[in-house]
């Protein structure tokens, strides 16, 4: 039995099921133009805490290979026991550059506690060497509220203190779109940044005009940078650093 075309002709089935299947290969491949409806890409998350399979680590406990100093030697601080630790040497950055990522941080501020607000367990992880990131001890110890852990530095306070006692490890999972230059370059397109500290949303994809922090290595919006970790003269600890592109 033959089924009535829109022309008004009998259309053959085959035929008819040829045409619904050309229709709905161009409407995958529309979706597909508009980044809906492609199959995701597999990314073995590895071990828990660990690295995903496609992420760069960039320190794994044993040396700061990936790491230089602000004047292009390798980078001095000291390593030992898993974890590098900041000595007075002045800040690291990474020899690679970065644009849009995903980047996880451990670090601990002293557990002897010396000082207090700004001079207390205090360090910066720095998106691009412009966008920092604070690191400090907030565990009951005041100071102003965009500059306590967790803050992006100067322009947003986190939502909330999720701050962990001093000497103890805490985690920074940051996603970060760097703001870049128009296509005309008179103009700067917004990044943001979102924000877990140890699992708790704190930064809620903030947005980040090009203004650099103080104290940055570098200015001026830019598609890629490195990533840099502060020297405040305080012996705050890391480990498990990785990022991913995305």
């Amino acid at each position: 039995m033959h089924e009535q075309s829109s022309f008004g002709r009998p259309e053959p089935g085959a035929t008819k099921h040829r045409r619904w299947a050309i229709l709905g290969l161009a409407a995958f491949v529309a979706l597909a133009a508009n980044g809906a409806e492609v199959e995701p890409k597999v990314v073995d998350p590895g071990p828990v805490g660990g690295p995903p399979a496609d992420a760069i680590v960039l320190f794994d406990g044993k040396d700061l290979s990936k790491w230089k100093n602000l004047k292009g030697d390798e980078a001095q601080w000291v390593v030992a026991d898993g974890v590098v630790t900041v000595n007075g040497t002045g800040n690291i950055l990474t020899k690679e550059e970065f644009g849009d990522v995903q980047l996880h941080v451990e670090w601990a501020a002293p557990a002897e506690v010396k000082g207090d607000g700004q001079g207390r367990g205090n360090s910066g992880v720095y998106l691009q060497g412009r966008y920092e990131i604070q690191v400090l001890d907030s565990y009951q110890n005041k100071t102003y509220f965009n500059g306590q852990a967790s803050a992006f530095y100067g322009h947003n306070a986190p939502l909330v203190n999720a701050s962990r006692k001093p000497g103890e490890w805490q985690v920074y999972d940051i996603i970060f779109h760097p703001p870049k230059p128009s296509e005309d370059g008179k103009s700067v397109v917004p990044g943001s940044f979102t924000v877990l500290h140890n699992g708790v949303l704190v930064q809620d994809h903030i947005p980040v005009a090009g203004d650099a922090t103080t104290s940055a290595q570098f200015s001026g919006a830019a598609a890629k940078g490195p990533l840099m970790l502060q020297d405040h003269g305080n012996p705050v600890r890391f480990r498990n650093i990785w990022i991913r592109r995305l």
